[in-house]
This record gives C-alpha cells, sequence and structure tokens, in this order.
C-alpha cells in the first residue's frame, strides 16, 4: 500500500496513474473507474496528517448531509493550543462529542465544497453549550467554506472590520477538515447570527410576551431571499413595477414568533419607515432618531461600502431592536455575508473601485433576488447624518481601516494559512479557474490573488476618501490655495429670525466679528474662538434690530477682512 507523503504528492499520483494505465488492459472499464475512486478518496483523507490549525474530524456514520434536517453526527476537534502543531493521530482533546450537522447556505449550495451549519448536542440529541476558540459559550456554529473566495478571508476580513469599529459580528476560526476520512480543506469556524449574551445581546422572548414592555423586544430581523414576514408599505427606489420588501422573522424564529409579536416589530418597523419618509424626518426629537440608532447605521455603511459588497443593504441584511426598557431603537447589523464582497462579484459593478454601494438600484435596477429599500438614500440627504458620517470616517480611517492595518490582518492570514493552503487548493484547485462569479481578470496563484485584493482595497478607500459627503463639524478645507477664512451667514435677506453664521478656517484662531449699520454705527461685536475647519455661530437678538442692512466685517489673526452685507426686513 502507498504511504501518502503530501510533499511528494503529486509524483505518487502519477505512479499511481501510470501503474493503472499499464493494468488497464487487464480489467474491465468499471473495475478501472471504481479503483481509480477508491485511491483517489484513500489520496484525500491521507492528504492531512498534521497542521499548524485546528482539526475538526467529523464522522456521519454513514448517513449523508442534507439542506434540513441536521442529521446526527460524531465530531472530534485537535487542538494542542496556540502554536503547538495538531496531528491527526493525536486524541480529540478540545471537543468530542455529538452533533447535529446541515447544508446551510443558498447560492454557494451549487458549489461542491459545502458549508455547514453545526450544532453541539449530548448523547441524548439535545444542545449543548460550549466554549469554543475563546468565543462565549453556545451551541449553534457554522463551517463556513470558503469555495468562491480564494483568499479564503473576505468574510473574515469584514467581519473583523465590524468588531474593530466596536459592532459585534462573528468571531473566526480557521480550521482544517474531514468528514468521513475525506480531506475538506480549510474552513472558517465561526458564530452565527442569534440572540444571546456573548451575540446579539438582547431581551430574551418567550411566546408569553405580548403585551407592555415585554412585547417590545428583543427582535432580530432581516432583509433576504426566501422572506417569511410582513412586507414594506413603501416601494424601493428605482423598481419598474413598484416593487415592496418584504422582511423575514430571525428572532424570534418563524416558527415562535406569536402574533401580537408580529404585530409589534411590522408596527415599530412602520413608524421608522413612515417617519424616515416623512419631511420631518431630521427632527431631532420626533425625526428618525426617535426609532432608529443611526451611529449603528453608520458603522453598517461603512463596512459594506469599504468591501463594495454586492449583497449589501439587501441581503444577508440584518437588524434588531432590543426591549424599550433597555434600549427602544433598531440598530443596524450584525454584518453577514461577504463571500462576494473585495472584488469578488462579477455583475452589477460590484468589482469596481469606484461608486456607491448602497445606489445598487440604479446600477442593477432589475436584479430580481431583492433591491435596496429608501432609507439609505434618505440618510445620505440627513445633513447631521452625514456629517457624523465624515466625522466618523475620517476617525476610522486612522485606525481600523487605515490601509496599513489591513494590510497586516491580510498578510497575518496569508502566513497563518501558509501550510494549510497548499493542501486546500489540491483539494480544490481553482486557483486560475473561473468559480462564479469571480471577475476578471483571474489571477493565476494565491499570490496574485492576495496582490489584486490589497490593490483593490488601496484603491477603495482613496475613492471614498474624495467622494464621501465632505459637510459638518469635520469637513476639509477645500480652498486651500488663497484663502484662510471663509464665511456664510443664512438666512439671507432675514425676516426676524437669529442669524446662523457658518465660518470655515484651516487653523485654529481667534476671529474678531464687528456688525456696522448702514450708518456705520457699531451695533454688535464679539470675539469667536474658531477650530477647524467648520463653525456654527448663531447671532441671538438680531430680530430686536431695525429693519435695514447690516455688515458683517470678520478679521482674522493676520488682520485680513472678510465683510458680507445683510439685510433685515
Amino acid at each position: 500500500m502507498y504511504k501518502y507523503d503530501f510533499a511528494k504528492g503529486d509524483t505518487i499520483t502519477r505512479v499511481i496513474k501510470v501503474t493503472l494505465q499499464d493494468q488497464f488492459c487487464f480489467m474491465d472499464r468499471t473495475a478501472f473507474v471504481l479503483l481509480f475512486l477508491v485511491l483517489s478518496i484513500f489520496l484525500h483523507a491521507q492528504t492531512l496528517t498534521s497542521s499548524n490549525l485546528p482539526i475538526i474530524v467529523i464522522n456521519t456514520n454513514g448517513a449523508t448531509i442534507v439542506d434540513e434536517p441536521k442529521i446526527t453526527a460524531d465530531m472530534g476537534i485537535i487542538f494542542n493550543g496556540e502554536n503547538v502543531r495538531n496531528n491527526v493521530s493525536d486524541p480529540f482533546n478540545y471537543y468530542n462529542g455529538k452533533i447535529g450537522i446541515e447544508i446551510r447556505g443558498q447560492s454557494s449550495q451549487m458549489f461542491p465544497m459545502k458549508s455547514y451549519s453545526l450544532e453541539l448536542r449530548d448523547a441524548a440529541g439535545s444542545s449543548v453549550e460550549k466554549s469554543l476558540f475563546g468565543m462565549p459559550k453556545e451551541a449553534d456554529w457554522v463551517l463556513y467554506a470558503p469555495y468562491t473566495d480564494k483568499t479564503l478571508m473576505r468574510n473574515f476580513l469584514a467581519y473583523t472590520i465590524s468588531n474593530e469599529l466596536g459592532r459585534w459580528a462573528a468571531h473566526c476560526r480557521f480550521v482544517e477538515v474531514m468528514i468521513n476520512g475525506d480531506y475538506k480543506g480549510i474552513y472558517v469556524f465561526m458564530e452565527r447570527i442569534k440572540r444571546g449574551s456573548g451575540r446579539v445581546n438582547i431581551a430574551k422572548m418567550a411566546n408569553t410576551d405580548i403585551s407592555d414592555d415585554a412585547v417590545t423586544g428583543g427582535y432580530i430581523f432581516s432583509l433576504d431571499k426566501e422572506p417569511n414576514g410582513w412586507f414594506s408599505s413603501f416601494a424601493v427606489p428605482g423598481s419598474f413595477n413598484q416593487i415592496k420588501r418584504q422582511f423575514s422573522y430571525v428572532y424570534p424564529k418563524p416558527e415562535n414568533i406569536v402574533q401580537a409579536q408580529k404585530a409589534y416589530i411590522k408596527s415599530y418597523v412602520d413608524s421608522f419607515e413612515n417617519v424616515l419618509a416623512s419631511v420631518n424626518f431630521q427632527d431631532k426629537i420626533n425625526g428618525v432618531r426617535k426609532f432608529a440608532d443611526l451611529s449603528s447605521f453608520i458603522d453598517y455603511f461603512i463596512v459594506n461600502e469599504v468591501s463594495r459588497n454586492v449583497d449589501g443593504y439587501r441581503l444577508s441584511t440584518f437588524f434588531y431592536k432590543d426591549r424599550n426598557s433597555k434600549n427602544r431603537k433598531i440598530f443596524a447589523g450584525p454584518v453577514w455575508d461577504y463571500d462576494l464582497a473585495f472584488r469578488n462579484a462579477n455583475y452589477c459593478d460590484g468589482s469596481k473601485t469606484s461608486g456607491w454601494a448602497y445606489q445598487f438600484n440604479i446600477v442593477c435596477p432589475n436584479d430580481g433576488a431583492g433591491l435596496i429599500p429608501f432609507w439609505w438614500e434618505k440618510f445620505m440627504l440627513d445633513t447631521a447624518f452625514t456629517s457624523d458620517l465624515r466625522c466618523r470616517w475620517k476617525d476610522v480611517r486612522k485606525t481600523a481601516i487605515s490601509d496599513e492595518h489591513l494590510n497586516y490582518i491580510i498578510d497575518s492570514i496569508v502566513a497563518l494559512t501558509n501550510e494549510a493552503r497548499q493542501r486546500h487548493f489540491q483539494r480544490w484547485p481553482v486557483l486560475g479557474q473561473y468559480v462564479w462569479p469571480n471577475p476578471y481578470p483571474i489571477p493565476i496563484s494565491y499570490d496574485g490573488e492576495i496582490i489584486a485584493l490589497k490593490e483593490w482595497i488601496t484603491n477603495r478607500l482613496s475613492w471614498i476618501d474624495y467622494n464621501i459627503p465632505n459637510r459638518g463639524a469635520c469637513e476639509d478645507w477645500e480652498n486651500i490655495a488663497t484663502e484662510s477664512l471663509e464665511v456664510n451667514i443664512y438666512p439671507n435677506p432675514n425676516n426676524g429670525t437669529d442669524h446662523t453664521i457658518r465660518l470655515k478656517t484651516k487653523d485654529q484662531q481667534t476671529i474678531n466679528l464687528n456688525v456696522f449699520d448702514g450708518t456705520g454705527r457699531l451695533v454688535h461685536a464679539q470675539n469667536i474662538n474658531a477650530m477647524p475647519v467648520s463653525n456654527f455661530i448663531t447671532i441671538e437678538g438680531m430680530n430686536k434690530w431695525q429693519t435695514g442692512v447690516y455688515y458683517f466685517v470678520f478679521t482674522d489673526r493676520q488682520g485680513d477682512r472678510t465683510s458680507i452685507k445683510i439685510l433685515k426686513h
């Protein structure tokens, strides 16, 4: 019997093929094919003997894994600790017990490498919670198959960005997997979106929570394929036949949520949408901020736009709401499903570094999988939202999404998976090959995939830097060439309300303001401690000034003056 040595695997495979071909004349074709298949399985099984990654071994005891329901299987995990090698011959020292397992995913199910949902179980078949790889205790986990993502890291990258922005997303661990003796390659073992103290930390609901504060939360709902919940009252922008999106119940599950809870979450989301669609959506008290935590929407926007996620905002798009006594607002997230992001989709401009992902409906108005609701177009008309967005963007560009930091994360994964990748891409020889929906040109090597990813991210971040709305407290100075001070005063003419001065300066300085009436008499004077870039100052009491013309004269620290004439009715 051949003993398979990975380092010489290709040579041994060729020897076996040649030997079989030499013997072909002594057996019929069917026997040859059967023998070759058996030997192929043997070679795959022998590919993995040890790894720097944890090893997960699953035995279905002859049963076939299907897309619902979960079948019972045995799972063992070999993990000897950080920076310690794991051998297939080692005992199952990290987990050794029963699981429920099923195929997961939608379009990804067409690929030969399958993703799986796992439930840890006891011998009686009941779910068991356990902490794995430092993640909080839970029974439900995911084995994600990065088949179409040849970098192996797009989901990991998006989830890491979200976590570093302070928003919970699935934590991940790269592992190698064997199922029924067949080596399956590198998988990403990770948490899945679920209510819990270590995941989406909202109130637990029972079917008796149907009134008062109890019925107000917590809820998780989504926009996705195969929806099961209520319809929005608003058509999606740009649709030819006024399509209205249907939401899905995530928590409580569709089979558990009761009618009073369905009615409540529909009514609350309806209220949010109605206010957002109204002319007073920016009202600080009764506008959209009454119903939504816009800082979470800003962070969700950033992850989707950095990755230019072609599914963003419309598929695998989650939201949650806690009980009113804890927090009554809707939060965007957690982020989920980024295998087609970061230049990995050849449709609907998914591979471009330019353009906004939230404007997907303009690019693909006929997409049948689902269009983006009007929410994001309206958010971008909210001056406070775009102001906060710019401040948040400038802040995180120095940290979580700096070019240097993202390259560090990428390089760390490249180093971590270096050994296992050789086995993975022998098992799944997709490098240089088209796998739906890879964009062209297709890199011919893993190194080429990483170079393309880094270059794309650099260009994408640069495009956002130059195109993100430039307004509000964090506005950048644009008129650098000649002027150090720019002033606007509104309303002008004025009908008796207080004036607001918008003052822009490159540097921190004290600005002297003198206001003269039409006769040249000084009627108002003050010093303005201006910060870069934008400052907003209200001149109160102007409604008591006489009707006529007023001259606002601003003097900067260099003695340069800017004068504006205001007409008061």
